[in-house]
């Protein structure tokens, strides 16, 4: 087990590097960084003018060089300017009275300082991705037990009427995309006109107060759309286990039928959607984008939109790479988990 853990751990360490990288060079491409310096100086500014920005900010380096000073593994670049003054990577938001480190990349906690709400960037992630967990755990909450249930349902009586209304609830639900779902909820059970008191709040209420009036629409149009995929999964799986000959063998001795299916066949059972609600994960940080846009609800996607749209370079960089950790962990949890739940793949 340790070994699969090593070479899990191996993997995933090379393949962030390689995302990393992806990212950076996408999100420092010359056109974003022309734009970052007009936004920030002038929208007049003449190509030599953006050029002298460029080498003034640190940003006029080859993109590996600056890839590493942002990973932490290059000295962070420094300038002096005819007058004496000093400015650097390490030194942009740091005291100045103090000797800036030689070293201040991701590594060491630095992630750059955002140029459209001037702060330090790991303060900004810190506190958004913390509501966007908010958001994320209450809807796993709704999704997983409601979505399991569904699927068991379904493939216990394969081919049944249940069945067959499930399926069909299901496929509504995957077949239809947050921004459709969400703005349906906002006009049925939110607006002046048509909505009902329980939801009247908003979610941007809700980063102050979680409440049902202000969090129950954004959660639901998140949790449907990614329900059906796990119910379709989950009663695929138990239909198929349900025609095993164990199964066929505790039926003929007489077991009740609710012990066979919460025994024998309900564990076997999830060993395949374990894998698909582990991979909701990376699913709910790029649903979070539409929903939290959509309800106001200024977490982690809301804060991408803002950075993407805005040219935060070094914010819409962080943003992205705790999309690509997040990814990295949940597969790495969903490999273990998946060993642990199939004896078959742990022996070998």
């Amino acid at each position: 087990m340790l070994i699969f853990f090593a070479k899990r751990l191996s993997v995933m360490l090379l393949t962030a590097i390689c995302l990393t990288f992806v990212v950076f060079f996408l999100t420092n491409l010359h056109p974003n960084l022309e734009k970052l310096a007009k936004q920030q100086a002038s929208m007049r500014m003449t190509d030599a003018e953006v050029t002298s920005w460029l080498e003034k900010n640190g940003y006029a380096k080859p993109v590996l060089v600056r890839y590493g000073e942002w990973l932490g593994v290059a000295p962070g670049w420094v300038l002096e300017d005819t007058d004496g003054k000093v400015t650097g990577r390490c030194i942009t938001y740091k005291n100045k009275d103090t000797v800036p480190p030689r070293f201040c990349g991701i590594l060491q906690g630095n992630f750059g300082y955002s140029s459209v709400f001037k702060e330090p960037v790991e303060v900004i992630v810190n506190r958004r991705l913390a509501l966007t967990g908010k958001l994320m755990f209450w809807v796993m909450i709704v999704m997983v037990p409601m979505a399991l249930l569904i699927g068991v349902m379904a493939g216990m009586r394969e081919g049944s009427r249940t069945d067959r209304s499930l399926s069909t609830f299901s496929i509504i639900t995957t077949a239809t995309p947050e921004y459709v779902s969400g703005v349906i909820f906002i006009v049925v059970f939110a607006s002046s006109a048509t909505g009902l008191k329980w939801f009247k709040g908003t979610a941007t209420s809700a980063m102050d107060e979680i409440t049902f009036a202000n969090f129950t629409l954004p959660v639901m149009t998140m949790a449907l759309y990614g329900m059906g995929y796990i119910a379709r999964m989950t009663r695929a799986s138990m239909a198929e286990v349900m025609t095993t000959q164990y199964i066929r063998t505790a039926r003929l001795k007489g077991v009740k039928f609710h012990n066979i299916v919460l025994k024998h066949a309900l564990r076997n059972a999830l060993i395949a959607p374990f894998t698909v609600i582990m991979l909701q994960f990376p699913w709910l940080l790029t649903g979070v984008v539409i929903v939290e846009t959509l309800f106001n609800y200024k977490g982690l996607g809301w804060t991408l939109v803002q950075a993407a749209g805005n040219n935060d370079v070094e914010l819409l960089l962080s943003c992205s790479i705790v999309a690509v950790l997040v990814v990295l962990i949940t597969q790495l949890i969903s490999d273990i988990g998946y060993v642990y739940l199939n004896p078959r793949i742990r022996i070998s």
